[in-house]
């Protein structure tokens, strides 16, 4: 399968659709050569501009894939186009059936202690014998997360799904994706809430002209009206920016130990990035 990418915003993206990266995961299942997932919408392009540490995960993808139809939207303005969205959710769900078809063990990170439990109760439900190698909420000490990998390792699973927001899970990733000796890593953000019926995705019609975001408003206005309507503002002006003067792409900075495949992060640095 012949790899195509396009530079967007100083990050080079792939140009693939939903069933190839499906097909490249199901080979990294067979050659157990692990394959690191990451997805950028408008609000991570906005983030990954000023945050060197979720920047520098990202760029250890394996494959990055648009996650949001405004970017979607806005390759095809600057004439770089990505074939389609392919949501991390969506992805996530793929995946899962890809893990009851094949009998593959999956081991999940992220969400509420109660958010967890529900989220097994209802895979259990959907997927009957699906196996949960592993499992840990989200809301650990910095300090934990390196015997939370060791115990990832140790579970031997063949994917792991993270349900946390950026940048924790992607500087997770980063940080232990090498060492974990999963096939398939992939950070799914909200979606554990959204499985677990805590929080409803909008419609399909929402979905495919790219308002999503205002569904998820329209549930939450008070949290979530100034943080969208400053993402939105600012990615808008990124990709006029983008359109006058396209970005070079993005390097790892000087200081990186290059030695290793992935740069390890300090509990220090994770702690501090979470709180931000």
């Amino acid at each position: 399968m012949q790899r195509q990418r396009q530079l967007l915003f100083g990050m080079y993206m792939d140009a693939m659709r939903m069933d190839d990266v499906i097909e490249r995961c199901r080979m990294a299942l067979t050659t157990r050569r692990p394959i690191l997932l990451g997805v950028l919408n408008a609000a991570k392009i906005v983030e990954l501009h000023r945050n060197t540490l979720l920047r520098e995960s990202l760029m250890e993808c394996d494959l990055l894939l648009a996650d949001g139809q405004s970017v979607v939207w806005a390759s095809q303005l600057l004439g770089r186009p990505l074939p389609e969205r392919v949501a991390g959710i969506d992805i996530f769900t793929r995946l899962l059936f890809l893990a009851h078809r094949d009998d593959r063990s999956i081991a999940l990170l992220g969400a509420k202690p109660e958010v967890l439990q529900e989220m097994r109760r209802v895979l259990a439900q959907r997927f009957p014998g699906l196996r949960i190698a592993y499992s840990h909420h989200g809301f650990y000490e910095a300090a934990e997360a390196g015997q939370i990998a060791a115990d990832i390792r140790e579970s031997g699973a063949d994917m792991l799904f993270l349900g946390m927001t950026s940048p924790k899970k992607e500087i997770f990733l980063g940080s232990y994706g090498a060492s974990l000796k999963v096939p398939v890593l992939h950070g799914v953000g909200g979606s554990f809430d959204i499985m677990a019926g805590l929080t409803k995705r909008a419609p399909i019609a929402w979905q495919k002209t790219g308002m999503e975001w205002a569904y998820r408003l329209l549930q939450e206005p008070r949290r979530l009206w100034w943080r969208y309507f400053k993402t939105n503002t600012s990615f808008v002006q990124l990709t006029v920016r983008e359109l006058l003067h396209p970005a070079r792409a993005f390097r790892f900075g000087a200081n990186r130990n290059v030695a290793p495949a992935r740069s390890i992060i300090s509990d220090a640095q994770l702690r501090s990035i979470a709180d931000e």
